[in-house]
């Protein structure tokens, strides 16, 4: 077996960070299911990168723009088409795992992450839109965010929390989770609900290690792992509970933890910090595709997590002791990274807009 597959017999499941349509069409992606890939997520940066930045999408640009659709209209029709094909390629993974894995997520706008009533809106067209079991909708883990999660399991449809960069929110999440599934128990309705709890990682020791190397240079590098093991913690404290048994019981299956941004940002680290460091038993770690590949030619699968917490611990008692607010940070992420997702939508539907034109000038 080759390190993503040992990986799944370590309980964790590997995911793509990444879609494009000629590499879905050119057996690119097969090649990857093949490997070991089991699900595949995606954000508007992801389709920015893949509409605006090249030529696979022109031809339906195009046509559709002859059919009067909006920029986001066509934005709307070719991410669905993109999800959907994948999530096809994906069926035989999800049927194989029963349901755990072989997912593909599309994100709502992340113009909506403040506002609950249109996300659940946005996740419901999306879902319907989709038709497909194997699919996840993405929902931003914003305060407005946590009851639209609510809501959506309760509804029975597959979410992928986005954007989670603090313990306490998560928290949140994992109860919005276990409430949904409340809320269908009390109707006699189907438990087994997929659904990944997406926190960030990487991001957490970019904004940090500047800040740590005057105050405690000795935890740069250290603390985006130490705050994602408190994460899983809180994991096993409410997923190991009776209030979870109980539901169990009833055919439900855990919420599990994805590590979320995990390439290293800082070239002074090693290139698979974030995957071999937080390997645990019911999690996803999502990978761009540079990642699989320096972790297919390097990785070194063994779960290393379970000995490691209460070393996480004492780092994040010695970052606040250094009068750091993991706190506070976690919210200047959260703030960024839905303006980091808002820009490159906005400038995508700018590219094609400008793509329309072109086809209506000739």
């Amino acid at each position: 077996m080759n390190s993503l597959q040992l990986l799944h017999t370590l309980g964790q499941s590997p995911w793509l960070d990444f879609i494009r349509r000629n590499y879905i069409q050119d057996g690119s992606l097969q090649k990857l299911i093949d490997q070991g890939i089991l699900g595949v997520t995606s954000n508007p940066a992801i389709f920015e990168k893949a509409i605006a930045g090249s030529t696979d999408y022109d031809h339906d640009i195009v046509m559709l723009t002859g059919e009067g659709l909006s920029a986001e209209q066509i934005y709307d029709h070719l991410s669905i088409a993109d999800v959907g094909m994948a999530a096809d390629l994906f069926r035989p993974v999800w049927e194989r795992t029963n349901g755990i894995d072989g997912y593909v997520s599309l994100e709502v706008s992340p113009e909506l992450a403040h506002d609950t009533e249109a996300t659940i809106s946005e996740a419901r067209r999306l879902w319907d839109a989709l038709n497909r079991p194997n699919v996840m909708i993405k929902v931003p883990a914003t305060e407005a965010g946590i009851p639209a999660i609510r809501t959506l399991i309760a509804d029975g449809i597959p979410v992928n929390v986005t954007l989670l960069f603090s313990v306490e929110r998560y928290r949140a999440v994992a109860l919005a989770y276990l409430e949904g599934l409340e809320a269908r128990a009390a109707k006699k309705l189907p438990l087994q609900i997929s659904s990944v709890a997406s926190f960030f990682v990487s991001r957490v020791d970019s904004l940090l290690d500047p800040v740590l190397e005057s105050k405690a240079p000795e935890l740069q590098g250290k603390i985006a792992i130490a705050n994602s093991l408190a994460a899983y913690d809180v994991y096993l404290e409410l997923f190991r509970s009776p209030r979870f048994a109980e539901l169990a019981e009833q055919g439900a299956i855990v919420q599990r933890l994805l590590w979320a941004s995990t390439s290293a940002k800082n070239p002074a680290y090693s290139p698979i910090l974030y995957i071999e460091e937080l390997i645990a038993e019911d999690t996803v770690n999502t990978m761009p595709l540079e990642t699989i590949e320096a972790y297919l030619e390097s990785g070194d699968p063994m779960e290393r997590v379970s000995g490691h917490l209460e070393e996480a611990r004492h780092e994040l008692e010695t970052l606040a002791d250094a009068g750091v607010s993991l706190d506070e940070a976690a919210a200047e992420l959260e703030r960024d990274a839905v303006e980091k997702f808002v820009v490159p939508f906005r400038k995508l539907l700018e590219a094609i807009d400008a793509k329309r034109e072109s086809v209506v000038a000739s």
